[in-house]
């Protein structure tokens, strides 16, 4: 039978799933706690990284390492970067890629990673059809889109670096963990997805705007997630 893993940085991205889920036992690797279960008749792993790239990496090698999963969905907020996002609305990503990976130096373009063959890592076409589908029968009223997804390790919350970015890397949401967890994916030939609700629009107000929508937000792509995993069949 196939595990899941699915992976938020902060406690309100994991809290509605974890209340639904029949955890069975749970484990701690890395420092972190990994919820072990079952959610609408699949085995699912469910864990909390924390903030930033190097901790979502490291949550998703041990996930892989430790508990054998099968596929890896990463659910949580963003800040809107593509003109079709507002607050609530969700991505359902395509693709990854790190928007703070600068060797431009050596004539790199930004997100490239040096002496790789791949930087923009593509999400399992399968799962994004099932998150589509899920996104149909979820009951959420909000636009549901697919697109790039940019992560670095930075909150972004000016004018100047949301151009930035949908300009260099042609980010469609921005955050601090999904492509961590897609390149540790990409490199353990694990299908992944990225899942986020849009909780700020990336400028000045992002700060203000994440504070008041980030539990909206992070519910919202929760309940995307539970609806797909209750699609998947074993």
């Amino acid at each position: 039978m196939r595990t899941i893993g699915i992976i938020g940085a902060m406690e309100e991205e994991i809290s509605f799933l974890r209340e639904k889920m029949d955890i069975v036992t749970t484990k701690s690797v890395v420092g972190l706690t990994y919820y072990v279960g079952r959610y609408e008749g699949n085995n699912v792993v469910l864990v909390k990284s924390g903030i930033g790239k190097v901790n979502a990496a490291v949550c998703t090698q041990a996930m892989i390492d430790h508990f054998g999963v099968d596929y890896i969905i990463n659910t949580g907020v963003a800040g809107g970067l593509s003109p079709e996002l507002h607050v609530g609305d969700i991505l359902i990503s395509v693709d990854a890629v790190q928007h703070d990976m600068d060797t431009s130096a050596f004539g790199d373009p930004i997100g490239v990673i040096p002496r790789m063959v791949e930087s923009y890592f593509k999400a399992d076409e399968a799962l994004v059809e099932l998150a589509q589908e899920a996104a149909k029968t979820c009951g959420l009223d909000c636009r549901i889109i697919t697109g790039r997804v940019a992560s670095g390790d930075q909150f972004i919350a000016t004018q100047e670096a949301r151009e930035k970015i949908r300009k260099t890397v042609k980010g469609d949401c921005a955050e601090m963990e999904g492509a961590a967890i897609a390149h540790a994916c990409w490199l353990n030939r694990i299908p992944f997805l990225i899942i986020r609700a849009i909780s700020d629009s990336a400028n000045e107000d992002a700060g203000m705007s994440f504070d008041e929508f980030c539990v909206m937000a992070a519910q919202r792509s929760s309940l995307l997630t539970e609806t797909m995993i209750a699609a998947m069949k074993n």
